[in-house]
Protein backbone atom coordinates (compact mmCIF):
# COMPACT_ATOMS: atom_id res chain seq x y z
CA UNK A 1 0.00 0.00 0.00
CA UNK A 2 1.29 3.44 -0.91
CA UNK A 3 1.78 5.91 1.96
CA UNK A 4 -0.89 8.60 2.31
CA UNK A 5 0.19 11.93 0.81
CA UNK A 6 0.34 14.71 3.40
CA UNK A 7 -0.41 18.01 1.63
CA UNK A 8 0.91 21.28 3.01
CA UNK A 9 -1.91 23.35 1.50
CA UNK A 10 -4.22 23.50 -1.51
CA UNK A 11 -3.42 26.06 -4.23
CA UNK A 12 -5.34 27.32 -7.25
CA UNK A 13 -2.91 28.07 -10.10
CA UNK A 14 -4.38 30.58 -12.55
CA UNK A 15 -2.10 30.84 -15.61
CA UNK A 16 -3.17 31.00 -19.26
CA UNK A 17 0.07 29.63 -20.72
CA UNK A 18 -0.47 25.88 -20.74
CA UNK A 19 3.22 24.91 -20.57
CA UNK A 20 3.89 27.26 -17.66
CA UNK A 21 0.76 26.06 -15.88
CA UNK A 22 1.71 22.40 -16.21
CA UNK A 23 5.31 22.98 -15.12
CA UNK A 24 4.28 24.99 -12.06
CA UNK A 25 1.69 22.38 -11.09
CA UNK A 26 4.26 19.59 -11.44
CA UNK A 27 6.80 21.40 -9.24
CA UNK A 28 4.25 22.26 -6.55
CA UNK A 29 2.90 18.71 -6.51
CA UNK A 30 6.45 17.44 -6.01
CA UNK A 31 6.77 19.80 -3.05
CA UNK A 32 3.59 18.38 -1.43
CA UNK A 33 1.09 21.05 -2.38
CA UNK A 34 -2.34 20.18 -3.67
CA UNK A 35 -2.97 22.01 -6.94
CA UNK A 36 -6.06 23.03 -8.91
CA UNK A 37 -5.26 24.22 -12.43
CA UNK A 38 -7.17 27.26 -13.70
CA UNK A 39 -6.31 28.40 -17.26
CA UNK A 40 -9.01 31.11 -17.25
CA UNK A 41 -10.46 33.73 -14.92
CA UNK A 42 -13.77 31.85 -14.83
CA UNK A 43 -11.96 28.66 -13.77
CA UNK A 44 -10.12 30.55 -11.03
CA UNK A 45 -13.31 32.05 -9.58
CA UNK A 46 -15.13 28.71 -9.70
CA UNK A 47 -12.29 26.83 -8.00
CA UNK A 48 -11.76 29.53 -5.38
CA UNK A 49 -15.46 29.41 -4.51
CA UNK A 50 -16.00 25.66 -4.48
CA UNK A 51 -12.52 24.08 -4.18
CA UNK A 52 -11.73 25.32 -0.64
CA UNK A 53 -8.16 26.43 -1.51
CA UNK A 54 -5.75 28.09 0.89
CA UNK A 55 -4.05 30.30 -1.71
CA UNK A 56 -4.43 31.53 -5.29
CA UNK A 57 -1.49 32.12 -7.64
CA UNK A 58 -2.91 34.64 -10.11
CA UNK A 59 -1.65 35.73 -13.51
CA UNK A 60 -2.96 39.13 -14.64
CA UNK A 61 -3.11 38.49 -18.42
CA UNK A 62 -5.95 36.00 -18.87
CA UNK A 63 -7.96 35.19 -22.02
CA UNK A 64 -11.43 35.95 -20.64
CA UNK A 65 -10.85 38.73 -18.08
CA UNK A 66 -8.17 40.72 -16.30
CA UNK A 67 -6.57 39.11 -13.28
CA UNK A 68 -7.27 42.37 -11.43
CA UNK A 69 -10.99 41.78 -12.01
CA UNK A 70 -10.62 38.34 -10.44
CA UNK A 71 -8.83 39.92 -7.49
CA UNK A 72 -11.51 42.58 -7.04
CA UNK A 73 -14.23 39.93 -7.09
CA UNK A 74 -12.46 37.82 -4.46
CA UNK A 75 -11.76 40.82 -2.23
CA UNK A 76 -15.23 42.37 -2.60
CA UNK A 77 -15.70 44.14 0.75
CA UNK A 78 -19.47 43.52 0.73
CA UNK A 79 -19.63 40.36 2.84
CA UNK A 80 -23.32 39.94 1.99
CA UNK A 81 -22.37 39.46 -1.66
CA UNK A 82 -18.88 37.98 -1.45
CA UNK A 83 -18.83 34.23 -2.09
CA UNK A 84 -15.15 33.77 -1.22
CA UNK A 85 -13.25 33.00 1.97
CA UNK A 86 -11.82 36.30 3.24
CA UNK A 87 -8.77 34.39 4.48
CA UNK A 88 -7.83 33.13 0.99
CA UNK A 89 -4.25 34.17 0.22
CA UNK A 90 -3.52 35.66 -3.22
CA UNK A 91 -0.11 36.03 -4.88
CA UNK A 92 0.00 37.80 -8.23
CA UNK A 93 2.44 36.38 -10.79
CA UNK A 94 2.90 38.91 -13.58
CA UNK A 95 5.30 40.07 -16.25
CA UNK A 96 4.30 43.65 -15.43
CA UNK A 97 6.91 44.85 -12.99
CA UNK A 98 6.58 48.62 -12.69
CA UNK A 99 5.95 50.17 -9.29
CA UNK A 100 2.51 51.33 -10.48
CA UNK A 101 1.59 47.76 -11.48
CA UNK A 102 2.76 46.38 -8.13
CA UNK A 103 0.96 49.03 -6.09
CA UNK A 104 -2.22 48.54 -8.14
CA UNK A 105 -2.22 44.80 -7.49
CA UNK A 106 -1.42 45.12 -3.79
CA UNK A 107 -4.00 47.86 -3.27
CA UNK A 108 -6.64 45.58 -4.79
CA UNK A 109 -5.91 43.03 -2.05
CA UNK A 110 -3.05 40.79 -3.22
CA UNK A 111 -0.91 39.47 -0.38
CA UNK A 112 2.21 39.51 -2.54
CA UNK A 113 3.30 40.42 -6.07
CA UNK A 114 5.96 38.36 -7.87
CA UNK A 115 7.39 39.60 -11.16
CA UNK A 116 8.15 37.14 -13.98
CA UNK A 117 10.61 35.65 -14.56
CA UNK A 118 11.08 34.47 -11.00
CA UNK A 119 13.12 31.78 -9.25
CA UNK A 120 10.95 28.87 -8.17
CA UNK A 121 12.69 28.69 -4.78
CA UNK A 122 11.76 32.34 -4.12
CA UNK A 123 8.14 31.65 -5.09
CA UNK A 124 8.06 28.73 -2.64
CA UNK A 125 9.31 31.00 0.13
CA UNK A 126 6.68 33.62 -0.66
CA UNK A 127 3.92 30.99 -0.73
CA UNK A 128 5.03 29.76 2.70
CA UNK A 129 5.12 33.34 4.08
CA UNK A 130 1.58 34.15 2.89
CA UNK A 131 0.25 30.85 4.24
CA UNK A 132 1.83 31.56 7.63
CA UNK A 133 0.21 34.99 7.79
CA UNK A 134 -3.16 33.67 6.67
CA UNK A 135 -2.96 30.83 9.20
CA UNK A 136 -2.59 33.47 11.91
CA UNK A 137 -5.91 34.94 10.75
CA UNK A 138 -7.80 31.66 11.26
CA UNK A 139 -8.54 32.86 14.78
CA UNK A 140 -11.97 34.44 14.34
CA UNK A 141 -11.46 37.47 16.59
CA UNK A 142 -8.33 39.25 17.80
CA UNK A 143 -8.56 41.72 20.71
CA UNK A 144 -5.88 44.24 21.60
CA UNK A 145 -6.82 46.83 24.25
CA UNK A 146 -10.12 48.32 22.97
CA UNK A 147 -9.54 47.11 19.40
CA UNK A 148 -11.52 44.11 18.19
CA UNK A 149 -10.64 42.57 14.82
CA UNK A 150 -13.12 40.10 13.30
CA UNK A 151 -11.16 38.27 10.61
CA UNK A 152 -13.96 36.36 8.82
CA UNK A 153 -15.95 39.58 8.41
CA UNK A 154 -12.86 41.76 7.89
CA UNK A 155 -14.34 44.24 10.36
CA UNK A 156 -12.76 46.34 13.10
CA UNK A 157 -14.23 48.14 16.09
CA UNK A 158 -12.69 50.26 18.83
CA UNK A 159 -14.67 50.42 22.05
CA UNK A 160 -17.75 49.30 20.14
CA UNK A 161 -17.31 51.95 17.41
CA UNK A 162 -17.13 50.43 13.93
CA UNK A 163 -13.98 51.53 12.07
CA UNK A 164 -14.11 51.20 8.24
CA UNK A 165 -10.68 50.29 6.86
CA UNK A 166 -9.28 49.82 3.37
CA UNK A 167 -7.88 46.41 2.37
CA UNK A 168 -4.29 47.44 3.08
CA UNK A 169 -5.13 49.25 6.32
CA UNK A 170 -6.83 46.06 7.53
CA UNK A 171 -3.81 43.98 6.47
CA UNK A 172 -1.41 46.35 8.25
CA UNK A 173 -3.49 46.22 11.43
CA UNK A 174 -3.63 42.42 11.21
CA UNK A 175 0.16 42.14 11.08
CA UNK A 176 0.70 44.58 13.97
CA UNK A 177 -1.95 42.82 16.09
CA UNK A 178 -0.11 39.50 15.87
CA UNK A 179 2.45 40.82 18.38
CA UNK A 180 1.00 44.18 19.44
CA UNK A 181 3.90 45.40 21.60
CA UNK A 182 6.68 44.28 19.25
CA UNK A 183 8.25 46.82 16.92
CA UNK A 184 7.84 45.63 13.33
CA UNK A 185 10.54 47.13 11.13
CA UNK A 186 9.64 49.05 8.00
CA UNK A 187 11.28 46.32 5.94
CA UNK A 188 9.08 43.64 7.56
CA UNK A 189 5.87 45.58 7.05
CA UNK A 190 6.60 46.55 3.45
CA UNK A 191 7.45 42.92 2.72
CA UNK A 192 4.56 41.28 4.58
CA UNK A 193 1.79 43.74 3.70
CA UNK A 194 2.86 45.09 0.29
CA UNK A 195 5.34 42.47 -0.92
CA UNK A 196 8.17 44.97 -1.43
CA UNK A 197 11.68 43.53 -1.43
CA UNK A 198 13.44 46.81 -0.59
CA UNK A 199 12.58 50.11 1.07
CA UNK A 200 13.28 52.28 -1.96
CA UNK A 201 11.76 55.74 -1.67
CA UNK A 202 8.13 54.77 -1.11
CA UNK A 203 6.02 56.58 1.47
CA UNK A 204 3.26 53.97 1.22
CA UNK A 205 3.79 52.57 4.73
CA UNK A 206 3.91 56.00 6.41
CA UNK A 207 0.73 57.14 4.63
CA UNK A 208 -1.23 53.99 5.53
CA UNK A 209 0.03 53.98 9.13
CA UNK A 210 -0.99 57.61 9.56
CA UNK A 211 -4.50 57.00 8.20
CA UNK A 212 -4.89 53.85 10.32
CA UNK A 213 -3.83 55.76 13.46
CA UNK A 214 -6.38 58.52 12.85
CA UNK A 215 -9.18 56.04 12.14
CA UNK A 216 -8.53 53.92 15.23
CA UNK A 217 -8.32 56.92 17.58
CA UNK A 218 -9.16 60.30 16.02
CA UNK A 219 -8.60 62.18 19.29
CA UNK A 220 -5.28 60.97 20.76
CA UNK A 221 -3.87 58.59 18.11
CA UNK A 222 -2.63 56.22 20.81
CA UNK A 223 -2.63 53.17 18.52
CA UNK A 224 -0.05 52.45 15.77
CA UNK A 225 3.01 53.81 17.53
CA UNK A 226 5.75 55.21 15.28
CA UNK A 227 9.15 54.07 16.57
CA UNK A 228 11.23 56.62 14.71
CA UNK A 229 13.85 55.23 12.38
CA UNK A 230 12.81 51.62 13.03
CA UNK A 231 9.14 50.89 12.36
CA UNK A 232 5.78 50.58 14.11
CA UNK A 233 4.02 48.72 16.88
CA UNK A 234 0.32 48.66 17.68
CA UNK A 235 0.44 49.60 21.39
CA UNK A 236 3.02 50.60 23.97
CA UNK A 237 4.26 47.77 26.22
Amino acid sequence: MLPERDEIAKLVICEDDRATLELLCDHLLADRYGVLAAPTAADALRLCQFGSPDLLLLDLALPDASGLDVLREIRNPDRALNRFDSRLGVIVLSGRGTERDRVRGLDQGADDYVVKPYHYSELLARIAAVLRRRKGERKAVTRVAEIEICHPERSVSVGGRIVPLSVKEFALLGVLAQEPTRVFTKEELLRDVWGYRSLGHTRTLEAHASRLRRKLDPESGRFVVNCWGVGYRLVEP
